[in-house]
C-alpha cells in the first residue's frame, strides 16, 4: 500500500491535482471558518462605489490617501455579525453597517447609521454614505440627505436586513475582486487558467513525445 502511494505521488499529474485540491480546501476552510468566527454569512465584502469616501484633496478613486478616515472604492472590508440592538447609533461615531438593500436583496450597501427608530417592535436604521449629500461626515446631515430606503413602508432599513458592522478595512486588495467581476476580468481569469492547464498538462506530454521521437530516430 505504501509503495503504491509513493508511486502515485511521483506522478506529476497526481501532485498537481493534490496541490490544487489543497488550495481549494484551504480557501473554503478559511471562508467557512470566518463565517463562524465573525458570526455572519458575509464576513468579507468589497467597497464598489465612492459613497462612503470623503474627498480631502482630489478625487476619491481608491488609490489616493487610502488611510484617511473614509472608505474607498476597492477596500476589502471585514464584517462582524452583531445583534442589531447593540449597534452604535450615536452619529457621527455610529457604526458603519452592511445591509441588504430593501426591495433588492441581492444588493449589499455599506453605509453609516445616522439614527434609529423602533416601529411596532422592529428597529429601523436611517443610514447615509459619509460622502453623500452636502453635509459630509462628521457634519450632521439633514433628514433629506438620509438614504431614501423604505422597508415595509417605514423609512429606513429594518434590523433583519443588517448583515454586520465593519470592523476592519484593507486598502486596495478589493480592486482585484472588482476587476474579476468585469467581462475583461473574467476573460483574464479564463486565459490564466487555460495557460496553467497547458503548462501543467499539455507541455509535459508534448515534451515526452518529442523525447520518445528523438530516441526512436537515434535507434534507426
Amino acid at each position: 500500500m505504501k509503495a503504491t502511494l509513493k508511486r502515485l505521488w511521483k506522478n506529476e499529474y497526481v501532485q498537481t491535482a493534490t496541490i490544487i485540491s489543497l488550495i481549494v480546501l484551504i480557501f473554503f476552510g478559511l471562508w467557512y471558518g470566518s463565517t463562524i468566527a465573525l458570526n455572519t454569512q458575509n464576513p468579507i465584502v468589497v467597497v464598489p462605489t465612492g459613497s462612503m469616501c470623503i474627498p480631502y484633496d482630489g478625487a476619491c478613486d481608491g488609490w489616493n490617501h487610502p488611510f484617511e478616515r473614509t472608505l474607498h472604492v476597492g477596500d476589502l472590508l471585514i464584517l462582524q455579525g452583531v445583534n442589531p440592538r447593540d449597534l452604535n447609533n450615536n452619529y457621527p461615531n455610529s457604526d458603519i453597517i452592511v445591509f441588504h438593500e430593501p426591495g433588492n436583496p441581492d444588493e449589499l450597501i455599506v453605509h453609516r447609521i445616522v439614527t434609529a427608530e423602533e416601529v411596532n417592535g422592529v428597529l429601523y436604521f436611517r443610514t447615509k454614505g459619509d460622502g453623500n449629500g452636502f453635509n459630509k461626515w462628521p457634519a450632521t446631515p439633514q433628514p433629506a440627505e438620509y438614504d431614501p430606503f423604505r422597508d415595509n413602508g417605514v423609512p429606513g432599513v429594518s434590523e433583519s436586513k443588517v448583515v454586520g458592522k465593519v470592523i476592519m478595512r484593507i486598502p486596495w486588495v478589493g480592486h482585484i475582486v472588482l476587476f474579476m467581476r468585469t467581462p475583461l476580468g473574467l476573460v483574464t481569469v479564463a486565459v490564466l487558467v487555460a495557460l496553467l492547464l497547458i503548462v501543467e498538462f499539455v507541455v509535459p506530454v508534448l515534451s515526452k513525445k518529442q523525447l520518445q521521437s528523438a530516441h526512436e530516430q537515434q535507434k534507426e
